[in-house]
């Protein structure tokens, strides 16, 4: 029995290396959804008046100034957040973390546009597990 002590030691160990660590299943198996909304409305603007969207467009004039991300959800069953990441030429240029609260939320963020900043933009709304909700792609023109 002595000698294969070790050998049934080993078999052990190697076996437990095997097992999944507790908290490490798969995701979809033990991650639980996230907070349950849905986007009802997203849309690129001038301004937000009355936290309703102004002049919504697809290219905007560097002139202006300043443009808007707005987004608005119903169903929000508890407070979370949502993230507005925004993009220059596939470049990360700021993240706005937004708070969602119960039963239906508007909000929106906004950057100040600079002559630098003519070109392909995208703003990609997340929710707080990280996915994507959905993708508004615009142009900054002269």
């Amino acid at each position: 029995m002595n000698g294969k002590l070790p050998i049934i030691i080993g078999c052990l160990l190697l076996g437990l290396l095997y097992l999944p660590a507790s908290g490490q299943a798969t995701e979809d198996a033990t991650d639980p959804p996230g907070p349950a909304f849905r986007l009802v409305r997203a849309v690129m603007c001038e301004t937000i008046e009355g936290y309703e969207p102004r002049h919504i467009a697809v290219a905007f004039s560097v002139a202006v100034g300043r443009i808007s991300c707005y987004t608005s959800f119903d169903g929000v069953t508890e407070t979370t957040y949502i993230e507005h990441k925004w993009y220059r030429r596939d470049e990360l240029v700021t993240v706005k973390r937004l708070t969602l609260r119960p039963p239906n939320w508007a909000t929106f963020s906004s950057i100040q546009l600079r002559e630098a900043d003519k070109g392909p933009w995208r703003v990609e709304i997340l929710d707080a597990r990280n996915r994507i909700v959905r993708t508004l792609r615009f142009s900054v023109i002269d």
